[in-house]
C-alpha cells in the first residue's frame, strides 16, 4: 500500500463532456421512434405520395434521426473534448458523402456507357 496522498487529479479519467439526462434520453428515444414509425407508415400505406416523394420524405427523416442519435445518445457538441469529437465526427461524414457519392457517380457512368443494350444498340440500360 503507497504512503502518498491520494490525488484526484492524477486519476481523473478527462470526462469533459455530459453524459445526459433522462429526459434528454426519453426525448431522443420518443424522437426516434416517431422517425422509425413514420416511414414504416408512408412504405405500408399504399395512400401515400408518389414513389419519388416517399424516397425523399424518408431519406430526410433518415438524416434527421441520425442528428437525433448524435445529439441525444451520443451528445457531441461543440462544448465536448474542446469541439473535436465534433470536428472528428464531421471529417468522418464528409469522407463517407465523398465515397458513397463517388461510388453511384460511377455506378451510374458504367452503366450508362458499357452496358450493351438487347439488339445492338448502345445506351442506357433501364
Amino acid at each position: 500500500m503507497s504512503t502518498e496522498p491520494y490525488d484526484a487529479a492524477l486519476h481523473a479519467h478527462g470526462d469533459t463532456h455530459g453524459h445526459g439526462s433522462r429526459l434528454g434520453y426519453r426525448i431522443g428515444s420518443l424522437l426516434a421512434i416517431v422517425l422509425t414509425v413514420v416511414p414504416f407508415w408512408l412504405v405500408m400505406s399504399q395512400d401515400g405520395p408518389a414513389p419519388g416523394w416517399t424516397a425523399a420524405v424518408i431519406f430526410a427523416l433518415a438524416l434527421v434521426q441520425i442528428v437525433v442519435h448524435v445529439v441525444c445518445f451520443l451528445h457531441l457538441d461543440t462544448r465536448s473534448e474542446g469541439g473535436w469529437t465534433l470536428l472528428a465526427f464531421l471529417f468522418t461524414a464528409v469522407i463517407v458523402i465523398i465515397t458513397i457519392g463517388g461510388s453511384i457517380w460511377v455506378m451510374f457512368h458504367l452503366n450508362t456507357n458499357m452496358m450493351p443494350m438487347p439488339g445492338g444498340h448502345m445506351g442506357p440500360v433501364r
